[in-house]
C-alpha cells in the first residue's frame, strides 16, 4: 500500500514535521462537493466514512501560476477508466506511480478541504493535492511538491494537520517527493501504452508472457512473438499493468532484461547501452 511512498519518497523524515497546532476538543470537518456540485461541510470522521472521495470533483481548482512551464490538467487513469484532475508536472509523475499500483482502486485530484482551529480558536484550512483509495478501503492523502521546502511554513502546517487528521480515521498523509529522473522518465514511456487500445490480440499477450517466462532482453523477446512495429506497443502495455516486469532504475533500451511480473528489480541487468527503446510504434504520450 505503500508505494507511492516508496518511490516519490516522504518530503520529511517521519515524525519531523512536528505536533499540529489544532484544538483537540473542536476536530476537524471535510469541506467537498455531493455529485451535483454543492458545498458539504461535515465531520471528518464521519466524512471518511461515508464519502467516496475517490469519485467527487476538486473542491477547489488547482493555481495557475504564470511562467510554469506546466499548469493544472488531466490525467487519464488506467485504474479508474476516468480523468483525474492534477495540478502539476510534480504532481501528475506521483499520479503515474498510484495509477501503476495493483493496490490503488481509485485516484482524485483535491477532493476535499480539512477545516481546523487552532489552540487560540484560529479558523485553519488545507486542501491536499492527491486523494488515492486502497483494495482495503483505507486512502491516502498526499502533496506532491515540486520541490523540497515548496510551500513554506504554510505548507508544514497543512502537513502537520493533515497527517493528524489521516492518523484519527486510519489513513496516511505523504508529502511526496520528485521522483528520480530516470526513473521518472521510464514511467512516463510506459505510461503512454496504458491505454486498452495498447493491449494487443489476446494471442499476442499470450505470447508474450511465454516468450518472458524467463528474463530476457527485450528486443529478442519481441522477435521471438512477431515484428517489432506490432509487438512492442503490447510489451509496454503489459509493463505498465504489470503482467510483465523490468527495472525503471536505468534508462530502457533493447537490451534490457524483461522478465514475469513475479521478477521483481532487475538493476544493472542488460548492458547494452542507455539508448531509448525505439520501435517506431508511437504512444508515448501522456
Amino acid at each position: 500500500m505503500d508505494s507511492a511512498g516508496a518511490a516519490g519518497g516522504s518530503g520529511r523524515a517521519a515524525g519531523s514535521a512536528g505536533v499540529a497546532d489544532v484544538d483537540g476538543r473542536a476536530g476537524f470537518e471535510a469541506v467537498f462537493l455531493d455529485p451535483v456540485g454543492q458545498e458539504v461541510r461535515q465531520r471528518w470522521e464521519d466524512a471518511c466514512v461515508a464519502v467516496a472521495f475517490e469519485n467527487l470533483a476538486p473542491v477547489s481548482a488547482f493555481p495557475v501560476v504564470p511562467g510554469r512551464r506546466w499548469g493544472p490538467g488531466l490525467w487519464w487513469s488506467a485504474t479508474t477508466g476516468r480523468h483525474v484532475a492534477s495540478g502539476s508536472n510534480a504532481m501528475r509523475a506521483q499520479l503515474m506511480v498510484l495509477d501503476r499500483d495493483p493496490q490503488v482502486t481509485g485516484l482524485a485530484g483535491r477532493p476535499v478541504r480539512l477545516l481546523w482551529r487552532t489552540r487560540r480558536g484560529q479558523p485553519r484550512s488545507w486542501v491536499p493535492q492527491l486523494f488515492a483509495r486502497y483494495a482495503d478501503g483505507t486512502a491516502l492523502l498526499a502533496d506532491c511538491p515540486g520541490h523540497a521546502d515548496a510551500g513554506g511554513e504554510r505548507a508544514l502546517r497543512g502537513e502537520q494537520a493533515a497527517r493528524t487528521a489521516c492518523d484519527l480515521v486510519g489513513w496516511r498523509y505523504r508529502r511526496l517527493e520528485p521522483l528520480d529522473a530516470v526513473f521518472a522518465a521510464n514511467l512516463r514511456w510506459l505510461a503512454g501504452y496504458r491505454h486498452p487500445r495498447f493491449r494487443g490480440r489476446p494471442e499476442v499477450a499470450d505470447a508474450l508472457l511465454e516468450a518472458f517466462a524467463r528474463p530476457r532482453p527485450l528486443l529478442k523477446g519481441v522477435q521471438a512473438v512477431g515484428t517489432p512495429m506490432t509487438v512492442l506497443p503490447a510489451v509496454f502495455h503489459a509493463l505498465w499493468h504489470g503482467q510483465l516486469a523490468v527495472s525503471l532504475e536505468r534508462p530502457l533500451h533493447q537490451g534490457v532484461l524483461v522478465g514475469p511480473g513475479s521478477v521483481r528489480a532487475m538493476a544493472g541487468s542488460g548492458g547494452m547501452g542507455t539508448a531509448r527503446v525505439a520501435g517506431g510504434c508511437g504512444g508515448g504520450g501522456v
